[in-house]
């Protein structure tokens, strides 16, 4: 049978709630089909009884399966996760619940099957999750996209975003010992590493740059301050690296670090003088031969405007009085780089138009796009 895509429903207010949503995902992409995307996960008060709040999140689902074989799945897995049903009238409270709230523009109206799902759109905790991930998803009957059926939507309950993520089996992490992500000065090489890390219980390596002394001196007088800022960054990016990358190999753990330690040598370039920089890179050599090299250098370009932006949004006062032609050498220098290698790992992926802190699709795209690098290059 043609693969077809269907949108999920999933909640959980008993026992482990994000355990439980975590193993229904899994066993779907197991059993179902592939897991194309995850919204975020909302907190929402128990709909129609009294009871404890749920965690709900929708999924896209490309499958196989025909309607009723994928209803006959998704019942299984419920019932395999704790899922007990009464045959008291109502709801109540339970381990999983899964619904099938679209299946392509199919029209369904049987006993036991119905889709669209004949509720969806008077429920808030099931279209504000459909929403983050298909927002111009028609609706088959009423005619108005999950936008419109969200801003129309009379459901008064709260709905709160929560921090929680579900596991998706996107990323090949399996494949990797040691993941650095770059990028210029607000590029969001933290917050993607960070995500990353969390998600598929990585080891975090982040560059101590909040405790260097230098950098805000730096910033008024580049000049003066140029030198002992690269010759204080390198001493703690050496530091770090044999600290935290020593004895990874050992424990074939997974690793994904915000920055390269070759990132000295670019920024050195740029803010030195020729002499300062010549000795600058003799020591920088020395340095480089002892340090672990990345199985994967994932370098996120955002245009200079973009970066700005994202600079003073996130309100580094330090920061605030970087010129755009600062940011443009600095790309420039990792470009320039980037070209030389030819046994490093290097993939560059444009996030200048993608938001994947708010947007979960954004988010998988880039995951998505590092794991098509990382069969690359297996």
């Amino acid at each position: 049978m043609k693969q077809q895509q269907a949108y999920i429903s999933i909640g959980s207010n008993l026992g482990n709630r994000h355990q439980h949503l975590n193993a229904a995902v899994s066993a779907i992409e197991d059993e179902v089909g592939n897991v194309e995307a995850t919204s975020v996960v909302y907190e929402t008060p128990a709909w129609g009884f009294k009871g404890a709040p749920f965690l709900n999140a929708a999924l896209r689902v490309k499958t196989d399966l025909s309607p009723s074989r994928l209803l006959e799945k998704l019942l299984t897995i419920e019932k395999r996760l704790g899922r007990v049903r009464s045959n008291e009238t109502g709801y109540s409270s339970r381990t999983i619940d899964l619904d099938i709230l679209f299946y392509e523009d199919e029209i369904i109206n049987e006993q036991l099957l119905k889709v669209p799902h004949p509720k969806l759109q008077d429920r808030l905790f099931v279209l504000k999750p459909l929403a983050n991930i298909a927002p111009s998803k028609v609706h088959p009957v009423l005619s108005k996209t999950v936008k419109q059926l969200l801003d129309d939507c009379k459901d008064t309950d709260t709905i709160a975003q929560t921090d929680l993520s579900l596991k998706n089996n996107i990323l090949q992490t399996s494949k990797l010992n040691y993941l650095v992500i770059e990028g210029n000065i607000g590029a969001g090489k933290t917050s993607l590493a960070t995500k990353i890390a969390n998600d598929y219980n990585g080891k975090l390596v982040l560059e101590r740059f909040a405790d260097n002394p230098f950098l805000p001196k730096f910033y008024k007088d580049q000049s003066r301050y140029a030198f002992p800022l690269e010759m204080s960054f390198l001493a703690d990016r050496y530091q770090q690296f044999s600290d935290d990358l020593s004895q990874f190999d050992l424990f074939s753990d997974f690793v994904v670090a915000d920055y390269d330690i070759y990132k000295s040598l670019i920024f050195a370039k740029v803010t030195l003088a020729e002499e300062e920089f010549s000795l600058y890179r003799t020591i920088f050599n020395i340095m480089y031969k002892e340090v672990v090299k990345p199985d994967l250098y994932i370098y996120l370009y955002q245009n200079t405007k973009r970066l700005l932006q994202n600079i003073k949004k996130r309100g580094r006062g330090y920061e605030q009085d970087i010129s755009p032609e600062y940011l443009v050498k600095i790309n420039n220098g990792y470009l320039d780089y980037i070209k030389t290698q030819t046994e490093k790992k290097v993939a560059i992926i444009d996030v200048s138009e993608i938001d994947f802190l708010s947007n979960n699709s954004d988010y998988e795209f880039l995951l998505r796009q590092i794991n098509d690098a990382i069969k690359r290059e297996s």
